[in-house]
């Protein structure tokens, strides 16, 4: 059965900096996809950033592109989400998803993934 559990959500200033964790289990092997989404209220679902589990390698949505870095830890099956320089816009639920597969680059499509987290919400305000 695979679950993910994410951690990290808090209220911050902007300007300020946040790690989100993302623990995942009962995936076979390393070979799964993660994408972090984000909720904000009033706005559709936004993929932000990917990482392929097994590759490490990375995508990211242009509105976080040096300001947000995905990473995992294979020891810990744990995905990150550093974010940086955070905005009030960046403000929403943060959920952890995955897809059972590795892909040639993850993409940030809902429609690609199966599990998902159940989020953790991240508040940016002064």
């Amino acid at each position: 059965q695979v679950q993910l559990v994410e951690s990290g959500g808090d209220l911050v200033q902007p300007g300020e900096s946040l790690r989100l964790s993302c623990v995942a289990s009962g995936f076979t092997g390393n070979y799964f996809t993660v994408v972090w989404f984000r909720q904000a209220p009033g706005k559709e679902r936004e993929g932000i950033a990917c990482i392929g589990f097994d590759d490490g390698r990375v995508n990211y949505v242009d509105s976080v592109k040096g300001r947000f870095a995905v990473s995992r830890d294979i020891a810990k099956n744990t995905i990150y989400l550093e974010m940086s320089s955070l905005k009030p816009e960046d403000t929403g639920r943060y959920s952890c998803v995955a897809a059972g597969r590795p892909f040639r680059q993850c993409t940030l499509n809902a429609d690609d993934y199966t599990y998902w987290g159940q989020g953790t919400q991240v508040t940016v305000s002064s």
